[in-house]
């Protein structure tokens, strides 16, 4: 059986968070946590949250054990983005994008 947890609309560019969640894809879910907390990134604290969000469904929702949870899929989609323009010179626009992103954790058990 495999559970999810998704956050959406992030704040979060794909291209930032990525190299962030193929570290943890495969992982079991403690390792996945220890090797999230030592990163420098704020975003790895908002994916360790996203993990232990999707453990707490596991466990309370179909009664899994935690211990044998492991990372199953991992992966962030694009959100819409944002767009504003900011003035140029000789009356030009120049669009700024604030890119977001769709975060999904599936975890299953072991076995």
């Amino acid at each position: 059986m495999e559970v999810r947890a998704v956050a959406r609309d992030t704040g979060f560019s794909t291209i930032k968070i990525r190299p962030i969640i193929n570290l943890i894809r495969g992982k079991k879910v403690d390792e996945a946590l220890r090797i999230l907390q030592f990163l420098p990134s704020p975003k790895a604290k908002f994916v360790a949250k996203l993990v232990r969000s999707a453990v707490a469904n596991a466990e309370n929702n179909f009664q899994m054990d935690p211990a044998s949870l492991r990372i199953a899929r991992i992966y962030a989609d694009e959100a819409p983005m944002l767009r504003r323009y900011k003035a140029r010179s000789r009356g030009r626009v120049s669009p700024i994008l604030r890119h977001s992103s769709h975060i999904t954790v599936v975890v299953s058990e072991e076995g």
